[in-house]
């Protein structure tokens, strides 16, 4: 069952990528304009995801998204990202810094009750707060096919295809 969702999903993301027209040049985020998803450089503190207090920060960042649907109020339904992303991880205590390549492709679909799925081909860093997930604590690089349900309180549950994990965190420990 799986295998058969996760070959759908791999599908339905390969056609929907084939089928789109280039770049628009509209920046609203409506319905058929690619835009710029500018990801934020965030710090944690020691043991929120990490052991150590932790800042990541994006140093190439040409992630675009493209929105697919959208709900009567205009919320986004589903959504498309793409781009390259690297992101420099600091350990905060000793300066120890690692590179993490988070340049995957996700279609996104946003529940109203807050929750939503990612369906994902290539690598994205993850975030894991202590039992609050299919992963233990850490900021983790999932690469592969796999898909990502979050709950409304960012509580996720990663279901792979094929793929690997790796806890960034013992980069820069």
């Amino acid at each position: 069952m799986r295998v058969r969702m996760s070959a759908a999903v791999t599908a339905v993301v390969t056609a929907v990528v084939a089928s789109l027209p280039g770049p628009a040049s509209a920046a609203d985020g409506s319905p058929g304009a690619w835009v710029p998803a500018p990801q934020e450089a965030f710090e944690l503190p020691a043991g929120a995801r990490c052991t150590f207090a932790v800042r990541v920060e994006p140093i190439v960042d040409e992630v675009r998204k493209l929105t697919l649907e959208t709900y009567p109020d205009g919320s986004p339904k589903r959504e498309l990202f793409t781009g390259a992303l690297l992101d420099r991880v600091t350990n905060l205590e000793t300066g120890a810094t690692s590179t993490a390549d988070a340049s995957g492709t996700s279609l996104v679909v946003h529940g109203t009750d807050g929750s939503m799925t990612w369906y994902v081909t290539g690598p994205v860093l993850l975030g894991f707060r202590e039992n609050a997930g299919t992963l233990p604590k850490g900021l983790w690089i999932v690469d592969g096919q796999f898909r990502v349900a979050f709950t409304p309180t960012f509580d996720k549950t990663i279901t792979m295809l094929h793929g690997t994990t790796h806890n960034v965190c013992t980069d820069v420990d």
